[in-house]
């Protein structure tokens, strides 16, 4: 253990933190966030599970916090993808399939996440999230001239919110995904990720300017 077990000065606070939120992605991208748990964050950084409260008041703040990290890299990698000339359904899908534990963060945010945390991790965790669509939406109205920033943003919410959905289906637990196997008929529930993804991102990136309000004309026009 380190000479700052018990971490009182605030420096040496924030890199338990930082250790904490690590171990908390490293468990949950082999087992899945639904399966981690405190004690198990607790006991792979070598802490009791009541000392946790100095640094996350819940389990579900400590992923919120996480989940507003896997936003920020995804803000970079579409961004810098998108500067490079790369299709804007092409970039959000792709980076999307390559973050994973983002997905099944997403998946979890609005059911479980968002719930049993305190109104600052709240606060803190949606401020990222509408930064964060603002800029990648700046960055679509930028590479995509047929899309405007406004409707960029509706995008990347779609395409966040979609996520979380078809990950899941696209990633059953084992017990649905031996029930695939066993019958054949059921296996059509399963999706693929990013083929589903693109499909869907493709029609909302291609439906949305036909959506804007029609142009008023006036009577002598």
């Amino acid at each position: 253990m380190s000479e700052f077990q018990r971490a009182r000065r605030p420096e040496h606070k924030e890199q338990r933190r930082q250790a904490i939120l690590s171990a908390a992605r490293r468990l949950a991208t082999v087992s899945g966030v639904h399966n981690v748990t405190l004690s198990g964050v607790a006991a792979a950084v070598g802490l009791a599970k009541s000392n946790m409260s100095r640094y996350f008041g819940t389990r579900e703040e400590m992923y919120l916090e996480l989940a507003s990290e896997c936003w920020r890299e995804w803000r970079q990698a579409v961004v810098e993808r998108l500067s490079t000339g790369d299709d804007v359904v092409t970039t959000l899908t792709e980076t999307l399939q390559a973050r994973p534990l983002f997905c099944d963060l997403l998946g979890h945010t609005g059911t479980t996440l968002e719930h049993n945390v305190s109104v600052p991790a709240a606060r803190d965790s949606k401020h990222t999230m509408i930064v964060v669509i603002e800029e990648i939406g700046a960055a679509i109205a930028a590479a995509d001239q047929r899309l405007t920033a406004s409707e960029g943003r509706e995008l990347v919410t779609a395409a966040a919110g979609l996520a979380g959905a078809v990950y899941s289906a696209a990633n059953p637990p084992p017990t649905l995904a031996e029930a695939y196997g066993q019958n054949p008929e059921l296996a059509a529930a399963r999706l693929l990720f990013l083929p589903t993804m693109q499909r869907l991102v493709g029609a909302l990136s291609a439906g949305l300017p036909a959506l804007r309000p029609h142009i008023a004309y006036s009577a002598t026009s």
